[in-house]
């Protein structure tokens, strides 16, 4: 073999070692690369391992603070809930209960007011007016129960009251008593007027009717009558101020205006004193309606009963309850109140009286009113008589002519022009008739005399009949 091939050989040989050098070099490199990207891969792998664990432990330790932040707001919201449940039995319902007796009384609301809005505040809120609902439907029950009972026990007493009335009527036209049987006779029923006007105003209130049946009776009637249901009547000063003295109350109005007249002076009475007088004037107005206003110096109303006062006597409220009208109740202006709605009165009152006291006014509308016939029907001597302007006197001239006045006339005196008293007459007395017809005035004294023989005479006939 030649040098040359042996050298070809050995380079052919070399090359050879050299590719499979490059081979077994490439693929080591391939090797490098792919365990490279492989430890990468992992590496990576590792790392998103890492970020998701650290993620998920992130993730845990909000839900841990969540829920203990969660919890924390459920024990705070568990507190406020007791919190209001204990302010709803301790204060809130204890004060409905005195808001239902009187409405100045206030309901106090939530006590955390981030509550407003919530299901359980909708329900700590219902709970009151459910209470309430339920206790007035109980006391309205209850209530009724108490009217129908009293209203029965007073009908029986009315009509007990009127019987004995009857008797001491009767008893007092029998002339043949002796004056000091008279004067307890009157005594005795006066106080049976008094008795008859309670017993009247209870069952008005718990819904009965006034109990009594009248004629058409004269407004000024009307008005003494109610006078003398009071004790204390001799301190009403009647004055009349009516254009027409035939002016009456038609008979199924005639005892109810005698009924809120009776009470309104009842009250000017008790909250005056004893030497103060109470002042009732009549007066017919120009929408022909008739205003009974009753005046006294009395220390008058605060505003709260002023306004509790009109409340009751407007007539406004169709259904007052027992209990709202006070231990022992109130029921003068109760009475009014439910005859106003009945009637169609109109009664006022107001702290404007010229005296400082109260002022209340009762309105009579034309409706409820008529004209009498006064001769076939004439006016009580006790019920007070219209004021009438005094008729000028004409004084004879010196001829006893009339035609010829004085040149200067008498000027009219201060007391002729008040106002007086007069007699009433037939209208067909004139002239001489009607002064002949004219009583003389009175004598008291002589009058007295005359009554004491009347009676000393009864006294002595009776005597006589008794020892026969």
């Amino acid at each position: 073999m030649t040098l040359s091939s042996k050298i070809a050989l050995a380079l052919g040989v070399l090359s050879l070692l050299l590719a499979v050098w490059a081979l077994l070099l490439a693929r080591s490199r391939r090797q490098h690369v792919r365990r490279g990207r492989d430890s990468s891969a992992e590496a990576q792998a590792a790392n998103s391992r890492a970020q998701v664990a650290e993620g998920r432990a992130r993730t845990e330790a909000h839900n841990r603070q969540a829920a203990e932040s969660r919890t924390e707001e459920l024990k705070t919201r568990e507190a406020e809930l007791l919190d209001e449940v204990r302010h709803l039995v301790s204060d809130r319902l204890p004060a409905l209960a005195l808001h239902l007796i009187s409405s100045h009384h206030p309901v106090p609301g939530l006590l955390h007011k981030n509550l407003a809005g919530s299901e359980a505040a909708r329900l700590l809120d219902a709970l009151p007016a459910a209470v309430s609902d339920i206790v007035l439907k109980e006391r309205r029950r209850i209530d009724a129960a108490a009217r129908a009972a009293l209203r029965g026990a007073t009908q029986e007493s009315q009509a007990l009251s009127y019987r004995l009335q009857t008797n001491i009527v009767g008893l007092q036209h029998e002339f043949s008593a002796p004056p000091r049987l008279t004067q307890s006779l009157l005594e005795s029923d006066h106080l049976n007027e008094q008795n008859l006007r309670l017993t009247q105003r209870s069952a008005i209130v718990c819904g009965g009717w006034p109990g009594h049946v009248r004629k058409d009776t004269y407004v000024s009637e009307v008005v003494s009558g109610a006078s003398s249901r009071l004790r204390g009547f001799d301190r009403i000063n009647i004055v009349s101020r009516l254009g027409l003295s035939n002016i009456g109350v038609v008979g199924r109005a005639a005892e109810p205006v005698a009924v809120v007249c009776a009470e309104l002076m009842a009250n000017a009475l008790e909250h005056s004193r004893d030497d103060l007088m109470v002042d009732v004037g009549l007066v017919q107005t120009g929408n022909g309606s008739v205003c009974i206003t009753i005046d006294d110096a009395g220390k008058g109303m605060t505003s709260e009963a002023l306004a509790r006062g009109r409340g009751l006597i407007s007539g406004e409220q169709q259904e007052v309850m027992l209990l709202e009208l006070g231990d022992p109740p109130s029921m003068g202006f109760a009475a009014i109140g439910r005859l106003v709605a009945d009637y169609g009165l109109h009664v006022s009152i107001d702290t404007s009286s010229p005296y400082g006291g109260v002022r209340a006014v009762v309105s009579v509308p034309e409706n409820l009113l008529t004209s009498i016939d006064e001769n076939a029907t004439p006016p009580s001597v006790m019920a007070p008589q219209p004021a009438v302007a005094p008729q000028a006197h004409k004084r004879p001239t010196a001829a006893g002519s009339p035609t010829n006045p004085p040149e200067n006339p008498p000027a009219p005196t201060a007391a002729a022009e008040l106002p007086q008293r007069r007699r009433r007459f037939s209208a067909t007395a004139t002239g001489d008739a009607a002064a002949a017809a004219a009583p003389r005035p009175l004598d008291p004294e002589n009058t007295g005399a005359i009554w004491s023989d009347f009676q000393s005479g009864l006294t002595n006939g009776r005597s006589v009949s008794d020892s026969e």
